[in-house]
């Protein structure tokens, strides 16, 4: 197994209300995981969990998947020339290939035995 810490830009307050929710890959299958802490700090949505799955775990150590995306419903949102999400239902987190937020990677890597 692996443990990550996950770090990711978000607008501030829209995550406030987050909860433990399934680690996915790619937003589909089954869980590959688990997360121990979902939580909004100064940089955005922090996440830290294990990758169960042998294989992805494999992959995120050495870097070849480093991406995160999350499923969430808006619950608030202000509508002007961009839409801004004010609150949001967060409803999983997946490591993803290719994250379509760039600055949505997995930070730290520990091994866990």
């Amino acid at each position: 197994m692996l443990s990550i810490g996950l770090g990711m830009w978000c607008g501030g307050g829209a995550f406030t209300d987050a909860r433990v929710v399934p680690l996915l890959w790619q937003h589909r299958g089954g869980v590959v995981g688990s997360l121990s802490v979902v939580a909004e700090d100064a940089r955005g949505l922090r996440v830290e969990g294990v990758v169960a799955d042998f294989e992805l775990a494999r992959l995120v150590r050495s870097g070849a998947v480093a991406g995160l995306s999350v499923g969430y419903r808006a619950t608030s949102v202000r509508q002007g020339v961009r839409r801004e999400l004010l609150a949001v239902e967060l409803m999983e987190v997946s490591l993803v290939a290719v994250p379509m937020q760039a600055l949505a990677r997995v930070e730290v890597v520990d091994i866990v035995a």
